[in-house]
């Protein structure tokens, strides 16, 4: 028999230890990724005594695979809709967070004496805070549904997708120089390339899986996800951004299709082992000898999170409008690193720009800041009861009332501002559209018509139909927004507004008449003038055309629906959250989602029962049961396993709420072998107490848990027995119960 290859050995060590590892760790109530990298140390090189992986550039690879898929997870979850939903808050406070955060990593780094992209990569990996160390220590502490849990959630998404951008921005400064120029070349790269790929993905792959929904089934589903993930990786490394990137995007898109919520469930194992892979991968490179060499700078870096964080996360709430006690909350709570900034080490080694002590430090600096987590979050209370002592009560009431938002009364600013950032918006999104239409164009099938049609006519026949391909675009630049309610009020309310109306029309139509232009100019030998005439003719037929403007109308349809898909699947599932929500989010209320557990004791009562109005001052404003929403459920309304109950509170009744339906649950049952159901022969003796008696009166049901089957007669069949039938000397019965219930029967026998 051929031995094991060396990465089968690898892996099964790898899981071994870390399942062992990890149930250490859940039975200590910490994060499983500590447990990951407690794992990856003791099967790494660089521990003795034990067994260790004997070839780490595979274990490197399935990593990599793991990151890939980390990010493609973390795609699903993240929703560009909800981003723009959530306003400019948590934009002002992730900003203020992630630039101060990075300024004080590198001027530690430089404190230090390490070197420039030492210190810049630092500086990137203490800006990140670690989404899955923060979710798992507010649900351990009871504060995921409070208020202020959900603005940190919400910063945490968007450091996600900065910290996605920032990996590739350090890899453009780790690998290029040019200064600002390149810099400003890599931001425009990523921003067509980001742009492009969701509308084409949300435009594309939204239509094939509504067109195979039929044929696709768990499995398909599963493989179908995972190919587009690999795909876009493999296309975002071809265009220059790293796989995760392309992974990271292609969550994204599948985020809003309706399949979304089945994909999330079918790609967590996946993710969850080839994650496990990573972060032992992390573990396996800290070395002791680095760590005891580097303590001092290791204290240093946790205290600058911790300081950095509480003092700078404040203030960057503060900014957003919070209150200074939800504010110091929201902070507190987000002292610490995790998994990004791992992701980012692995980066700057792979690149090879980074010294190899930096990984080991930032690991113990996320490992002490981890077990430190739990601890910050109490903390902020304490310090703010203390700093509301210290503080005049001038300052105090400022703070409470700082805010960076100062809504206009004039509407007319409203409009102009709506206007003129729709309009930006559509311009640059058909804009990146038509540029990649000519982009593919001209280099798959220009090279084929002019091979084709000799003699000139290949490179006309190519830009003629560039042209009409990408005239649905054009005169979306040209023509939308003109008719809308406010270009309209904005005409008809002051003449004033008319001339810089017709400028932002001017100013669309010279960008429209630059692409056919270029076009133009790429295939014929005409002079500019001619080239502009052209250009301008053609926008004028394509405003003029009907059949067009129904195609460019019908497209932009489609694309919204498919857009709005999940959001549809919601309403007609009975998942979209009420409107009436934001009203109470200014109060001291706000609406929480729990779900029912399997085994609840709640189970099978009624509202009314549980009074859970009395009991813990909440409102249960509706329950989710399947795909059924009963809105204001009345008290004789019946509570359910699997349920999910949307609950009207302050986050103290929440809290508690929460807590009672998580400690209320059946015990599980250790000793589930001794309740195995048994079939036994029992014989009705002549002194037995059952003589005489009927089945009821007999009590085999309700005094020993067992239930009779049936009479034997003769040797194959059983008769039933009836709850008046009386018991004689000689009856054979058959009977089932559990083996104590049945061994207790007998002897009664």
């Amino acid at each position: 028999m051929s031995e094991l290859p060396a990465l089968v050995k690898d892996l099964a060590l790898i899981l071994m230890v870390a399942g062992i590892v990890t149930l250490v760790f859940k039975k200590l109530r910490q994060p499983l990724v500590l447990g990951y990298l407690v794992a990856g140390f003791l099967v790494g090189t660089h521990m003795p005594y034990v067994s260790s992986v004997s070839d780490e550039h595979n274990i490197q690879t399935w990593a990599d695979i793991g990151v890939m898929f980390t990010l493609f997870s973390l795609g699903l979850d993240f929703s560009f809709k909800k981003i723009l939903k959530m306003g400019a808050a948590p934009f002002i406070a992730t900003s203020t967070i992630v630039f101060c955060m990075m300024m004080l990593g590198i001027m530690a780094g430089h404190l230090f004496g390490w070197s420039h992209m030492n210190c810049i990569f630092l500086g990137g990996m203490l800006a990140m805070s670690s989404t899955t160390i923060i979710y798992k220590a507010f649900d351990d502490l009871g504060l995921r549904q409070q208020k202020f849990s959900g603005l940190v959630m919400s910063v945490l998404i968007i450091e996600d997708i900065l910290a996605i951008v920032m990996m590739v921005m350090l890899t453009t400064i780790a690998q290029r120089s040019g200064g600002g120029a390149v810099m400003l070349k890599e931001v425009a790269k990523i921003i067509f390339f980001l742009v492009l790929w969701f509308v084409v993905g949300i435009f594309i792959i939204p239509l094939l899986l509504r067109s195979a929904r039929k044929l696709v089934n768990s499995e398909t589903l599963l493989i179908i996800s995972l190919g587009l993930c690999c795909m876009m990786a493999v296309i975002s490394n071809a265009v220059g951004f790293s796989s995760a990137f392309g992974a990271f995007v292609m969550g994204s898109i599948l985020a809003e299709t309706v399949e979304a919520e089945k994909i999330i469930k079918l790609v967590e194992p996946v993710k969850n082992l080839f994650g496990a892979v990573f972060f032992v991968s992390v573990g396996m490179l800290v070395e002791p000898r680095v760590i005891t060499g580097y303590a001092l700078p290791i204290i240093i870096l946790v205290l600058t999170i911790l300081v950095g964080q509480a003092l700078f996360g404040t203030m960057g709430f503060l900014l957003s409008g919070q209150s200074l006690r939800s504010a110091m909350r929201c902070g507190f709570s987000m002292a610490q690193i995790g998994e990004f900034s791992f992701i980012i080490a692995t980066l700057g080694k792979s690149l090879g720009v980074i010294s190899d002590f930096l990984y080991p430090v930032v690991v113990a600096v996320s490992v002490i800041t981890t077990f430190l987590t739990p601890y910050m979050i109490n903390a902020a209370v304490p310090a703010y009861d203390a700093l509301e002592r210290h503080l005049p009560k001038t300052w105090v009431r400022r703070l409470n009332h700082l805010t960076l938002s100062h809504p206009s009364d004039k509407s007319e600013t409203s409009k102009w501002r709506r206007l003129l950032t729709s309009m930006a918006v559509i311009t640059l999104i058909y804009s990146i559209l038509s540029a990649a239409g000519i982009a593919l164009m001209f280099l798959f099938f220009r090279p084929f018509a002019v091979k084709m049609i000799p003699g000139g006519w290949g490179d006309i026949v190519c830009g003629l139909l560039t042209i009409i391909i990408i005239s649905p675009f054009l005169r979306a630049i040209v023509m939308k927004k003109n008719h809308s309610e406010d270009f309209k009020a904005l005409w008809t309310e002051n003449r004033l507004n008319r001339l810089p109306l017709i400028f932002t029309i001017l100013v669309r139509l010279v960008i429209t008449v630059g692409f056919i232009f270029y076009i133009c100019n790429a295939v014929t030998d005409f002079s500019s003038a001619v080239l502009i005439c052209i250009g301008v003719a053609m926008v004028v037929l394509m405003v003029m055309s009907r059949g067009l403007k129904h195609r460019s109308i019908r497209l932009e349809r489609m694309f919204v629906t498919n857009l709005r898909s999940r959001d549809i699947e919601a309403q007609v599932s009975g998942r979209r959250r009420p409107l009436f929500e934001g009203h109470l989010l200014d109060r001291d209320v706000h609406i929480a989602d729990f779900e029912v557990p399997a085994g609840s004791k709640w189970s099978g009562q009624t509202l009314k029962e549980l009074n859970l109005g009395r009991e813990y001052g909440v409102h249960v404003s509706s329950i989710l049961r399947a795909n059924r929403r009963l809105n204001i459920p009345e008290g004789s309304s019946v509570i359910f396993p699997g349920d999910r109950l949307q609950v009207i509170g302050s986050d103290d009744q929440l809290a508690a709420f929460g807590h009672a339906l998580d400690e209320q649950v059946y015990e599980e049952d250790y000793e589930l072998e001794k309740r195995e159901m048994l079939l036994r022969r029992m014989a009705i003796s002549g002194s037995s107490e059952f003589v005489g008696k009927t089945l009821e009166e007999s009590g085999i049901r309700h005094r020993y848990n067992c239930m009779v089957v049936g009479l034997e007669e003769g040797m194959e069949n059983l008769s039933q027995v009836l709850p008046s039938y009386r018991f004689a000397k000689g009856d054979i019965l058959w009977v089932v119960g559990e083996a104590d219930d049945l061994k207790r029967l007998m002897d009664k026998a």
